[in-house]
């Protein structure tokens, strides 16, 4: 039995599916997680190892040089890059793209292991290596928890109750805390005191440091029973460190360390990193969602949640949102909905219009059939509604009605003729069933090679494919079983049979007569045309030279961000002064609603493509939010002007953030060598070119400036006269300046470091540091130091050493000044040819990076595959047709697309970025669907017995009226996407490029297949 008429006649069968696809589908649509992008693992570790007291070279080489080598023993790891700075080495390691999330965390244990084996090889001082991997966490909600009126204790009490009761929300997988600061238990010891009692701080640093250790005493057995020995002596409080006596002091008087020590709380004098809100000192509060939650309703908790400890909240204290995932992901899913209901009006009115209100209808009826049914479908594949996923659909959107307007069109045309709505359903799904079933296929398989690309391209965008799978698929399924149903319900049962000449031709109107004049003309004229053609596709080709080329489209969120670098060598707290007055600019600026500060470090990740800096005493960045997106260059322009004119030391980058991946700059020369001061001086020359180019800012490298140091000349024989070593003299320096820590004490959960140093009023500056006093083993007597220093040098060093893949490498970065109309991939056409000419030295390199790495990327992962997703859909048609030269036919109208695709990103001044290269694969789907069904018809009327240029001319007639409005409902379905950022460029190539190429399909297929089978011309008119 045919399968339209099995629907037709069991009707039951037909409405159960039909409320399966209704009902499932609208529960289906309301039980789909939200999130603002597809899920994504970021392949990154970070290793972090800490060499106190060690310069930057020598943690190159004493450190990361070893741990480098080790890791890049692992098969797995694709780039290394690593940061030596001093006392501090932070490796980034990558992962291959080809391993995906259910991998990870093997490959993190094996790293682990590899560098945990040759934590033995590092030398003496090296603390033990940290490997994290979280670093690709996503923070989607970034609370700010701030009090004028409060300490900095009382904040971090608050926050701690509040990161307690959010960890216990259903849906939230970590909460974490920036910006708070290590307290610490100051012994600050006079050494005017300890000179007159003679006593060694040595002592006192070690009697701290054992005093409150947890050791072991034993256990003893008495009656049988085993009993714990547990001796007092731990330190209960802070005030009981004033009771501790210092042994080995003379003349039988006890000495208590109060005696010549203060001893207090507080917090750290140097902090590593400071968080801001609205220029009052704050806590960070970073919410990570689960995997596969709704974020929209898992935000709702998080506010429930805070609503109902609210109370505990101190009056005058405010938890305010920096970023809030939740709402943004709720207001681009509404408008990624409120587009596809658009699209689907636009659509059903364009059907209603064009074929009638019963034909509108029932197309849109079995249209909003079919996207019920894809949620059903995602919610089974646990898709969840995102960027991709919604892109995916309005891709989609004029691909769905096409099977279901042939199969209407032909049961339309058969009443014409006479045929029962039965009749005819059964004749056009017999004729069209597997040919629209290979063309639904064809159109699916061009998105092949980005879902089941197997690296990240694929895990990005593998939700693309997955949807357009069901989707179309879907589509077909309905288009052979229900839209006959329904047809029958609109159109009744009988046919409407015509008499006299309208009963043989139903293509008369003034549309038909038009196109077949024009369809004469062109296959009269058949090299001419083809010439044609051809000369506009050169032209196009040519064209595209001149379109814009970007990557990724900036998001829509109304924040950006300035990265602050003053010189290398600012103290932190310097830092934090300058930040305070570029605040201080920014509060007074129209438009803006908050401003946000990291000073130390970047934010914590809390979008996808964020990428957050990692540790820099003289690096903070502002996050500033506007009233609203259009006002965001306004407001950046007005502050760039006044912050530059204020900070003329600051290097400042403005940028706004990024949909797709994210890079330091737009714009990155990698010089590679062994020599700092030869990468220098490449780096000064790459950096004049870049500073000539009109349109760069934020020219800077990634070495920044050497910065001063102090080298104490130690004299050691004289030292060692006295018994005085190196570490004597480091230790008794630190414990001058930044004070030493000492031991821990410890607090319930917290283990507090004990830091000894010298009061205020004793507090050494560089003016007197020779009258330091320094402890004389041999003399028992403190001795000046400058009996032991033979003066003092200062000198310059590399405070920052950059390395990837174990070569030392100076990156030079550049971006284009947003204030330009002018794309990244513009300058960077400018300035590579005048850097390539630069003579590098042997042994020296140079590669790019920026956008042109990350786009050729992503561009070689997806053009790897996409030559097989190709070949495969030139076999279905090859399969479909059981010729070569039918296909041909096809596939030689798909390049003509480029002739609509390089004018309407010329028209609507839209750069050619990632989605405009899957509205490309789109558009190759669409026209091969169109070219094979035309085709399948042109030989169905010639086994049919039709001269064969009668055939090929009245099939192509006969598709007219479905291919356009396929093509139209399509191209008008794009509309809504105009206006949006991330889609334009994927609606102007969709809307130009299937616009012309429809058009020329319907001229050039024909034309070519009478070229190719050499069918002889003759007037259709002597039909």
């Amino acid at each position: 039995m045919n399968i339209a008429s099995y629907f037709v006649k069991n009707s039951v069968i037909s409405w159960m599916f039909t409320l399966i696809l209704l009902i499932g589908g609208v529960m289906s649509f309301f039980g789909l997680g939200q999130l603002e992008d597809p899920p994504f693992t970021i392949k990154d570790a970070v290793v972090v190892t800490v060499y106190p007291g060690a310069t930057a070279t020598e943690v190159e080489e004493e450190v990361t040089y070893p741990i480098e080598k080790a890791i890049q023993a692992l098969s797995y790891v694709d780039d290394i890059v690593s940061i030596s700075t001093p006392s501090m080495s932070q490796i980034t390691v990558t992962i291959k793209n080809t391993y995906g999330p259910d991998e990870l965390p093997q490959i993190w244990d094996e790293l682990r292991r590899k560098v945990g084996d040759m934590t033995g090889q590092l030398p003496p001082g090296v603390h033990t290596p940290l490997v994290n991997d979280d670093f690709g966490d996503v923070y989607g909600v970034m609370m700010m928890v701030r009090g004028d009126d409060y300490s900095y204790q009382d904040l971090l009490d608050y926050v701690d109750y509040v990161k307690r009761e959010l960890e216990l929300v259903p849906g939230v997988s970590k909460v974490t805390l920036e910006g708070q600061q290590q307290e610490q238990v100051f012994i600050e010891v006079s050494l005017s005191k300890l000179a007159t009692f003679q006593i060694d701080l040595a002592l006192i640093t070690n009697l701290l440091n054992s005093q409150n250790m947890v050791v072991d005493s034993g256990n003893i057995r008495i009656a049988g029973e085993n009993l714990s020995l547990r001796p007092t002596g731990a330190f209960q409080s802070v005030e009981e460190l004033g009771d501790l006596i210092i042994p080995g002091t003379s003349k039988d008087k006890l000495i208590y360390l109060k005696d010549v020590a203060t001893i207090h709380r507080g917090f750290q004098e140097i902090p590593d990193h400071f968080v801001t809100f609205d220029q009052s000192q704050a806590i960070n509060i970073g919410i990570s969602f689960s995997q596969g939650v709704n974020v929209v309703e898992i935000g709702k908790a998080v506010n429930d949640k805070l609503a109902d400890i609210d109370f505990a909240r101190p009056a005058g204290m405010t938890s305010e949102f920096m970023y809030n995932q939740p709402v943004e992901v709720d207001n681009s899913v509404r408008d990624f909905i409120l587009n596809l209901v658009a699209a689907v009006v636009i659509v059903i009115i364009v059907l209603l219009i064009f074929m009638g209100v019963k034909s509108g209808i029932l197309i849109g009826l079995i249209l909003f059939l079919t996207c019920l049914g894809t949620f059903i479908l995602m919610l089974m594949a646990e898709i969840e509604l995102q960027r991709i996923s919604l892109g995916a659909l309005i891709i989609a959107l004029g691909m769905l009605v096409d099977n279901a307007i042939v199969v209407v069109e032909g049961i339309l045309m058969g009443r014409q003729r006479g045929q029962s709505t039965l009749e005819a359903a059964k004749s056009i799904v017999g004729q069209v069933m597997w040919p629209l079933l290979g063309a639904t296929i064809v159109a699916i398989t061009a998105f092949a090679p980005i879902g089941l690309s197997p690296d990240s391209t694929g895990e990005f965008a593998g939700s693309l494919f997955w949807v357009l799978l069901f989707s179309l698929t879907l589509s077909w399924v309905t288009a052979i079983t229900l839209t006959p149903f329904f047809a029958q319900i609109f159109f009744g049962k009988e046919g409407v049979a015509q008499s006299g000449e309208e009963e043989n031709d139903p293509y008369k109107g003034a549309f038909f007569v038009g196109y077949k004049v024009l369809l004469d003309v062109c296959m009269r004229f058949r090299w001419v045309s083809v010439m044609a053609v051809v000369v506009a596709f050169a032209i196009s080709i040519m064209g595209f030279g001149y379109v814009k080329q970007s990557f990724f489209p900036p998001s829509t969120t109304p924040i950006f961000l300035v990265d602050v670098w003053l010189p290398e060598g600012t103290d932190i707290r310097e830092t934090r002064e300058a930040i305070a007055g570029m605040e201080k600019i920014a509060s007074k600026l129209d438009n803006v609603e908050f401003i946000s500060s990291t000073i130390g470090k970047g934010f914590q990740r809390f979008m996808l493509t964020y990428e957050p800096q990692k540790s820099y005493a003289a690096f903070a960045q502002i996050a500033i939010r506007a009233s609203d997106f259009d006002m965001l260059d306004s407001v950046m322009s007005t502050y760039r002007q006044q912050i530059e004119a204020e900070f003329p030391q600051a290097q400042l980058k403005f940028k706004r953030l990024e949909i797709g991946p994210s890079t330091d700059a737009k714009i990155e020369a990698r010089i590679q060598g062994s020599d700092p001061d030869v990468l220098r001086d490449i780096s000064t020359e790459v950096m004049a070119i870049f500073n000539a180019t009109p349109g760069t800012v934020n020219v800077r490298h990634d070495w920044r400036e050497r910065t001063k140091f102090i080298e104490p000349k130690f004299n050691e024989t004289q030292a060692r006269r006295l018994g005085i070593n190196k570490e004597d003299v480091d230790h008794t320096l630190n414990y001058a300046f930044a004070g030493l820590q000492t031991g821990l004490y410890r607090e319930g959960t917290n283990l507090l470091p004990i830091v000894a140093r010298l009061p205020d009023e004793e507090r050494i500056n560089i003016e007197s540091i020779n009258s330091l006093l320094i402890w004389s083993p041999t003399l028992l007597v403190y001795v000046p130091m400058q009996q032991v220093i033979n003066g003092f040098d200062v000198k310059f060093e590399d405070q920052i050493i950059q390395r990837r893949d174990r070569k030392r490498t100076l990156t030079v970065f550049a971006d284009a000044d947003f204030e330009y109309d002018i794309l990244p991939a513009e300058l960077f056409k400018e300035v590579r040819p005048q850097v390539e000419a630069i003579k590098l030295p042997p042994g020296y390199e140079l590669e790019w990076g920026g956008e042109y790495e990350s786009s050729g990327d992503a561009s070689a992962a997806l053009f790897a595959s996409l030559p097989m997703g190709f070949m495969v859909m030139f076999l279905i048609t090859v399969f479909l047709f059981n010729s070569i030269r039918k296909p041909l036919v096809i596939w030689c109208c798909v390049p003509l697309a480029m002739i609509g695709i390089t004018m309407g990103l010329l028209v609507m001044g839209t750069p050619f970025g990632f989605m405009a290269l899957l509205a490309m694969l789109s558009l190759s789907g669409m026209l091969l669907k169109n070219g094979i069904v035309l085709l399948d018809q042109i030989n169905l009327d010639i086994s049919e017995g039709k001269e064969p240029f009668k055939a090929v001319f009245e099939s192509t007639v006969s598709r007219v009226r479905p291919v356009c409005m396929a093509a139209i409902t399509t191209i008008l379905g794009m509309l809504p996407l105009v206006t949006d950022a991330f889609f334009e460029s994927m609606a102007a190539v969709i809307m130009f490029g299937l616009g012309v190429a429809t058009i020329l399909t319907l001229l050039i297929v024909p034309v070519l297949y009478t070229i190719f089978f050499s069918i002889k011309y003759r007037s259709y008119k002597e039909f």
